[in-house]
């Protein structure tokens, strides 16, 4: 049921319905403190910290998500830990906080880095504004101009002459 209510909110947030959102988040702290469990718990403050941040309350937001981070750093899930910050850089944002969120972007990608979670790390990178690491594949408009030149068989002369007027 508690997995059901996370759904829930999950497709409440994303349609916008943030008073769903937070009914889903209501039944979910409902079943986590009848169980009292500390994992419960985390995905609560977690939950309540997505929600106020989507209905623009920062600084709610920060406050519930330093619980869920303190929680799941109590869990050692560091993944998880490592998703509150991402949230609380977001939050740190809304509220012209570019130092702190800086900070919790630099500390859950040192994270993501450590466990390889690479879509994790495109997201850090995303939110940060960080270009994605060129691939091995991948040419540059002016090294694709040479290899273009190599196959038409132009001498490294003819190359170095078209390129560099170019």
């Amino acid at each position: 049921m508690a997995r059901r209510r996370v759904d829930d909110r999950r497709l409440a947030l994303a349609a916008g319905d943030f008073e769903a959102a937070r009914t889903a988040t209501g039944q979910l702290g409902t079943i986590a403190a009848d169980f009292d469990s500390p994992y419960l718990r985390a995905v609560v403050e977690y939950a309540r910290g997505s929600v106020l941040l989507a209905d623009g309350e920062a600084a709610a937001a920060c406050t519930a998500l330093h619980r869920a981070w303190v929680s799941w750093q109590e869990l050692q899930a560091p993944y998880e830990a490592a998703r509150v910050r991402l949230q609380r850089a977001r939050a740190c944002r809304q509220l012209n906080d570019h130092d702190t969120a800086g900070m919790e972007l630099d500390a859950a990608r040192w994270v993501f880095e450590q466990l390889g979670a690479a879509p994790a790390l495109e997201e850090v990178r995303e939110l940060a504004g960080i270009p994605a690491p060129r691939g091995a594949g991948d040419l540059t408009p002016r090294e694709g101009e040479v290899l273009r030149l190599l196959a038409t068989g132009a001498t490294q002369r003819e190359i170095a002459d078209t390129v560099g007027s170019s």
